[in-house]
């Protein structure tokens, strides 16, 4: 942060920081230095950052959480990790489902980056990391899902095209399968499905949380200043192709 006029006082918001990718996340930056402002549902066990406890999928408690934290803190790095999944093929979707995470994979991003935006704007600095999902190229059972996450990553070039004169970049990393509680659920340990999915990841291998925070280091970084709008995928190759039997 040095050379940036201002930046010492500003924080890195984090959601979806209770478990898994977010809590990895948090907890890199809290051990990097970073000023730490975490949200989600249930306080992390462990968490040493600021935490705010809300509801992503309820638009208004997320309004009122998102001013009380920029009447309180410049933002000026954000890492829209909250997500959540419902697993169903097409036919057997719901409107219900779609709605739900949509609320949260799509509508929450965009707040998110709606509060924090002015900050970056006149701090003529900012760093937005979108979690995304390789799952977002295609992925069966996960029709709304992997749509959301599509949206995700469109919305992120939207919005680096929008403020990059300002300094501001927007950029996606997108997981491949991760050893986390979602993951765990359609996949669980010792079960025939991981079994198959697992030799189809080219490293054979489900990737760990602080795999992704390392990733979302490069992009919050001081020296990411050039690099908005990308997707860096995170997937042990899954993006490239299935491994060869």
């Amino acid at each position: 942060m040095a050379g940036i006029p201002g930046i010492s006082d500003s924080v890195t918001l984090v959601t979806g920081v209770s478990r898994g990718i977010g809590s990895a996340i948090a907890q890199l930056f809290v051990e990097r230095g970073h000023r730490v402002i975490g949200l989600a549902r249930t306080r992390p066990a462990a968490f040493a950052g600021e935490f705010y406890s809300v509801d992503l999928a309820d638009a208004g408690a997320t309004a009122e959480v998102l001013r009380e934290i920029t009447s309180k803190h410049r933002v000026l790095r954000l890492v829209n990790n909250a997500g959540i999944s419902r697993l169903a093929k097409i036919e057997a979707a719901t409107l219900a489902d779609f709605d739900a995470i949509m609320s949260v994979n799509v509508r929450s991003v965009m707040q998110c980056m709606q509060a924090v935006l002015p900050a970056m704007r006149e701090a003529g600095f900012g760093r937005i990391v979108n979690i995304g999902s390789r799952a977002g190229l295609g992925k069966e059972d996960r029709v709304i899902y992997s749509a959301s996450k599509a949206a995700v990553l469109s919305m992120t070039r939207t919005a680096a095209l929008e403020y990059a004169a300002y300094g501001v970049t927007v950029n996606c990393v997108a997981p491949g399968p991760i050893e986390t509680d979602m993951i765990r659920k359609g996949y669980p340990e010792g079960s025939a499905q991981r079994e198959v999915f697992t030799k189809q990841v080219p490293m054979r291998r489900f990737g760990t949380p602080a795999e992704i925070a390392h990733a979302c280091a490069y992009f919050l970084s001081d020296e990411a200043g050039f690099t908005t709008g990308q997707v860096l995928y995170v997937c042990g190759g899954m993006s490239v192709g299935q491994a060869p039997v």
